[in-house]
């Protein structure tokens, strides 16, 4: 049997929290950079503890203005302390709720930048495994992050997006054009089904590309989420996937 796990960002104040945790596998807490602040981390980790959710450090760019989705060039140094600080905030206040990191996943502008870039791809995994060496990197599938995931030969989930759309090269369409976030549960939940049916990517075009999938990632900003998660969960059920953590 076919065996997802089904994430979602979340301590971002812009979605309804409790509704996605009882829909999804993996929670991806913003770490007070881009979104957030330490009561809501720990709020939102406590929640996801007592569901048996999976938790991630969500690190971004410090970029609140712009919900860490404007492009930021750092020197190497400057990205790994900013990854490091990030980490760890999120690391002391989930073991101080009675849990463990399990995950790490890129934001924003930073996640979309390391999925071209390898070098920034190896600095920010590498700066976070120096923080905790046994964390699973949640990498845009088919892209340079789950190249500089095999590379350091850390144990990484390949995620695809079930709201957003993608360019011809595997990587997300831009939010800037039209069609690159997707509403309609429905048409999200049928496309996200034929992806992991056929294991590829399918961009805009209706391209293929063949690829690992392990991790479904619905925004939890998006209008209509909660909606989204729960009838794509339930498409993917019937279709024979077990939905279950990393």
């Amino acid at each position: 049997m076919t065996r997802i796990d089904l994430n979602a960002d979340m301590g971002e104040g812009m979605g309804d929290d409790a509704a996605m945790l009882s829909i999804v596998t993996s929670a991806n807490v913003a770490c007070g950079m881009h979104a957030g602040d330490p009561d809501t981390m720990a709020r939102t980790m406590r929640a996801a503890i007592e569901r048996g959710v999976g938790i991630g450090a969500h690190p971004g760019f410090a970029d609140r203005e712009n919900f860490g989705r404007r492009r930021t060039v750092l020197p190497p140094e400057n990205l790994a302390t900013l990854i490091r600080y990030q980490v760890g905030a999120a690391q002391a206040i989930v073991q101080a709720a009675g849990g463990r990191l399990r995950h790490l996943k890129l934001h924003g502008a930073m996640s979309n930048m390391a999925a071209t870039d390898r070098a920034m791809a190896l600095t920010c995994y590498r700066a976070a495994l120096e923080v905790q060496g046994d964390l699973i990197l949640m990498v845009q599938a088919a892209t340079e992050m789950e190249r500089a995931a095999v590379e350091l030969g850390a144990p990484y989930a390949a995620e695809i997006f079930a709201d957003r759309a993608y360019e011809e090269d595997g990587t997300l369409l831009d939010r800037s054009k039209p069609g690159a976030v997707l509403h309609d549960a429905a048409e999200a939940a049928a496309r996200i089904g034929a992806m992991i049916g056929e294991g590829a990517i399918i961009t805009a075009s209706g391209r293929r590309i063949p690829s690992r999938i392990d991790t479904v990632c619905v925004h939890g900003d998006t209008p209509g989420a909660v909606a989204m998660a729960r009838e794509l969960r339930a498409a993917l059920e019937g279709q024979g996937v077990e939905v279950a953590g990393l």
